[in-house]
């Protein structure tokens, strides 16, 4: 650019290359300029595009965050249900080797004790019934 500009000196006058050089620098100017506002406006369109990236991303991020906690969960309650039923089993072989008796037995005994109190309901009311007769009997001889 120098150099055009000195062979341009050299045909022509100074007012002609003070307009060539006015003019050279307000090209150079306006293209900064240009330059500027295309880089504005290209970084806010960069911009946006970021940020939507961006809430895609954590939207992405989230739901398998949230799948993660409900397998996990899943699992932990697997697993502490599996430990839980480990120590029922555990305890009721230590009651049993105790001598200790089970829920169910208690619930037979339960049961055997009802059927043995109506059957002597049954046999008290049966007695009373043919003591009851013999009076009658007796006082009617």
């Amino acid at each position: 650019m120098v150099k055009k500009l000195k062979e341009l000196a050299g045909d022509v006058t100074e007012n002609q290359l003070a307009t060539t050089i006015k003019d050279s620098a307000q090209q150079i100017w306006l293209a900064g300029l240009g330059a500027f506002v295309k880089a504005q406006e290209e970084g806010s369109k960069v911009f946006d595009a970021l940020v939507k990236e961006g809430e895609k991303v954590q939207t992405k991020t989230r739901k398998i965050a949230e799948e993660k906690v409900v397998e996990f969960t899943k699992q932990a309650t697997g697993t502490w249900d599996k430990l839980e039923k480990v120590f029922e089993d555990r305890v009721a072989r230590a009651l049993h080797s105790l001598g200790v008796p089970t829920r169910q037995d208690v619930q037979n005994l339960s049961k055997r004790v009802a059927e043995l109190t109506n059957e002597v309901q049954k046999l008290t009311e049966a007695e009373e019934a043919g003591t009851h007769r013999r009076r009658t009997a007796a006082v009617a001889k």
